[in-house]
């Protein structure tokens, strides 16, 4: 597909691709750690701090992948990239049971933290290109796969785990990973800037440079905050759950966060059409801040499956908003800050954590639960320019 799609068909078609590299990128490649992990603690000896260290080594190297996507622009819109990349990803998930040495899971959850971040930054270029020109209401569907990623991955390590062990959890979803590289092979972007909206010839909605700056940084460290606090619930939401519970509610609940996350994106983008994107953010926020300390204020089944819901609703959907905020401040590069700083949130979040985790995963995610509602009090602050401000999609010169 060397152009953006224009008909309905081919359109739903290039979604499907999309979604399909995403969901192996990020849903599988990425995520599918969070329910294994239980089983890394029973059968594998591996520590609660020790996990928290492979979680970091995995952030770090999203965050890795994520800056040489953005300093490498040409490279990251490379097919030879995406199918590299997911190459290493499925090596790096099969390898994980060939070794019980917690470096080298280290270095192997950190080669899939820069591949999968390689895919998202290819997958979303190409979705975005490929709709530029119409249907760009469906890209919130080709989002959603990150979702369904997060529940194919959650029922597999379901189904397998009474029967076999986290070796066999591991095997699986690197052919999972396969399949859904397969389906996204030859996805492509589409020549030009996936982005158009984003350029810069648009009408400025802030009164001024400084007032920019000063919106761009509460934003910056808002985003960060939510990445600290996300990260740790996406980590452990499985384990915590586990704990406390038998009869694989931890893993029942993961699929439950990945089913909830597939129509979230598109619906955010919705709601983000007819009402403030600013409140929609500082409502998904407090959500999910709630959602995530609920494990650990309540031993109720209904609870967990709730925090579950709560944050596979909303955590697409929080992304999508908090970046078209910041790319509404027309500050250079202002979505590349936020998304660097969201990337170090999750580096931070993990080792925030591990010193506590001796008592438990509760303190945990009431930690992290805190840390998203001081986001959403963070960017509440945001807040001084005018809402109306963030609800007008800004416009280009040449309409004005």
């Amino acid at each position: 597909m060397s152009a953006a799609v224009t008909s309905p068909m081919r359109a739903w078609c290039h979604v499907g691709q999309a979604a399909a590299a995403l969901a192996g990128g990020m849903g599988v490649g990425r995520f599918v750690y969070t329910p294994i992990l239980p089983a890394m603690h029973a059968q594998a000896g591996l520590s609660t701090v020790a996990g928290a260290h492979l979680a970091t080594a995995n952030y770090v190297g999203y965050l890795a992948g994520a800056l040489a996507g953005i300093a490498f622009p040409a490279v990251s819109r490379s097919r030879a990239t995406l199918r590299g990349s997911f190459a290493v990803l499925i090596a790096s998930l099969a390898a994980m049971p060939a070794t019980e040495s917690e470096f080298v899971w280290m270095v192997l959850r950190g080669l899939a933290g820069v591949t999968s971040a390689l895919i998202f930054v290819f997958a979303v270029s190409a979705l975005l290109s490929g709709l530029r020109e119409s249907h760009a209401h469906l890209a919130g569907w080709g989002f959603g796969g990150v979702g369904a990623g997060i529940a194919a991955s959650g029922l597999l390590v379901l189904v397998l785990l009474p029967i076999t062990d986290w070796r066999a959890a591991w095997w699986a979803s690197a052919a999972l990973t396969a399949v859904l590289a397969a389906i996204g092979w030859t996805l492509r972007t589409a020549p030009g800037d996936p982005t158009p909206a984003v350029g810069a010839k648009l009408r400025p909605v802030w009164p001024g440079a400084p007032g920019r700056f000063a919106a761009l940084l509460i934003s910056y460290t808002s985003y960060t905050l939510e990445g600290a606090g996300y990260i740790v619930a996406g980590t452990f939401l499985v384990a915590a759950i586990e704990q406390k519970a038998t009869g694989g509610l931890g893993c029942s609940a993961w699929v439950l966060a990945g089913a909830a996350a597939v129509p979230a994106s598109a619906l955010w983008m919705r709601l983000g059409r007819r009402w403030s994107r600013l409140h929609l953010l500082l409502a998904a926020l407090v959500l999910q801040g709630v959602g995530i300390a609920l494990p650990a204020l309540t031993d109720g089944v209904g609870a967990d499956l709730a925090s579950a819901a709560l944050f596979g609703g909303t955590f697409v959907g929080i992304s999508a908003l908090a970046l078209a905020v910041g790319n509404e401040l027309r500050f250079p590069r202002s979505v590349g800050l936020l998304t660097a700083g969201y990337s170090v949130g999750q580096i931070v979040g993990p080792l925030v954590v591990a010193p506590i985790l001796q008592q438990g995963y509760g303190p945990a995610l009431l930690t992290a639960g805190a840390i998203v509602l001081a986001a959403a009090v963070t960017a509440a602050g945001v807040g001084r320019v005018p809402a109306r401000q963030f609800s007008t999609p800004a416009v280009p010169l040449s309409e004005k």
